[in-house]
């Protein structure tokens, strides 16, 4: 069962314009799929994955793209990134043609260096991740999500409200399509094949880590710190490798698309970066398997379940930004006094707080408002708490109560 991508118009506007698309995300999250399934009987198909297709392409770049069949699908391209110069001849030979070359990547280290020096002005390049909510929910036209009024508004025409036990079967069974459309049946072989094919093909073979252990236990041991400030040196010790082993790891889970990094917001941009992040798996089920939570009840009434709600949310957040071409602008707020804000999206200048609560009465949750991010000298845009409330209702003038089902 193909399930519609909110993507899929913006790939097709972007090949309006563009000689060449780079498609980028995780293994298993159906970028070929996707791409297949839009220009099927148009495009022909080859695939780096193959050893010994891999191998002719490094070895011979030009004979390999001479003997394409134009307009190509060129599947897990980071393989051989011998291609990218002989790609930019191919499509200047014809300056009016758009969309000749479609490709999929798997991994961002010095393949997006390779793209953005040989292919400068001539590439689009998109980033996909799993299965949306509201993919899965059929509103794939969804925008993405900010919590401003009008929006808000908007999702209330088209989305519903999800009991909190469905909501924890989501976010344990994950977002790979394979696992949605099969709803959640061979779970555990579905992500032991999975962490086994990442570790092996990935980090491995490609990557160049030796120690797979370590490396599976690393992975096991950030799982469980999902949706915390990193701390490497605690890490580091858990492992049993090095700080900068560790770091360099962080840095193969992020350009892979396992995790990502939410920095604290600053007035001042430069400061951003140099504070502590947060990280996130982006993959709940994934997560899920990695810390041993063997089916949703366990999880929802674990000692993981509220870090495991605040991952799904982000990663829902983020797919909506990234699945609309757009780069999620996302941080979070902490300060000496140990105030927090689970996310800030930024927007035409303004910052639109978010908190992400497991209750369903957000009155009795302690939550006092958003009052003390005023500090920040920047202006503050309308907030939401994301709950199980079941309706859509105002917390007060600049704060609604939304029900976790309108991402």
């Amino acid at each position: 069962m193909y399930i519609k991508r909110t993507i899929e118009q913006h790939i097709l506007d972007v090949n309006k314009s563009f000689k060449v698309l780079l498609l980028t995300g995780p293994r298993q999250i159906g970028k070929t799929t996707l791409l297949e399934n839009l220009q099927k009987e148009s495009r022909s198909y080859v695939s780096l994955d193959a050893l010994d297709v891999r191998l002719s392409a490094k070895e011979d770049p030009a004979g390999f793209i001479d003997r394409l069949s134009l307009p190509v699908l060129i599947d897990e391209v980071q393989y051989a990134p011998e291609l990218f110069s002989y790609i930019k001849i191919a499509v200047d030979k014809d300056k009016a043609k758009k969309g000749l070359f479609w490709m999929t990547g798997s991994q961002q280290f010095s393949m997006m260096k390779d793209v953005s020096e040989s292919l400068a002005g001539r590439v689009a390049i998109l980033g996909m991740r799993g299965i949306s909510l509201a993919e899965e929910e059929g509103r794939p036209e969804t925008p993405p999500f900010i919590p401003a009024l009008d929006v808000l508004k908007q999702r209330h025409e088209i989305a519903r409200s999800i009991p909190l036990k469905d909501i924890y079967y989501k976010i344990w069974r994950g977002s790979y399509p394979d696992i949605v459309t099969s709803k959640g049946k061979g779970w555990q072989k579905f992500y032991e094949s999975y962490v086994l094919t990442y570790a092996e093909r990935d980090a491995r073979d490609y990557l160049q880590i030796d120690n797979l252990v370590a490396f599976r236990k690393f992975m096991q041991v950030a799982a469980a710190r999902t949706g915390q400030m990193i701390n490497y040196r605690e890490i580091s010790k858990e492992v049993g490798v090095s700080e900068p082993t560790i770091k360099s790891w962080f840095n193969v889970l992020e350009a892979t698309g396992i995790v990502t990094f939410i920095y604290p917001y600053y007035k001042n941009v430069g400061k951003r970066v140099l504070k502590t992040p947060k990280f996130y798996f982006l993959d709940t089920g994934l997560c899920c398997y990695l810390t041993k939570w063997v089916n949703p009840d366990v999880l929802e009434s674990g000692a993981m379940s509220g870090a495991m709600l605040e991952t799904w949310v982000v990663s829902e957040i983020i797919k909506s930004w990234l699945h609309n071409g757009l780069e999620p602008p996302l941080y979070y707020y902490a300060d000496k006094e140990k105030r927090e804000v689970d996310l800030l999206i930024e927007q035409a200048g303004h910052l639109h707080p978010i908190e992400i609560k497991k209750t369903a009465s957000v009155r009795n949750s302690g939550f006092k408002g958003f009052d003390y991010l005023r500090n920040l000298k920047t202006p503050i845009g309308h907030g939401c708490i994301l709950c199980f409330n079941t309706s859509f209702i105002p917390y007060n003038r600049d704060i609604d109560i939304v029900p976790i089902g309108y991402l």
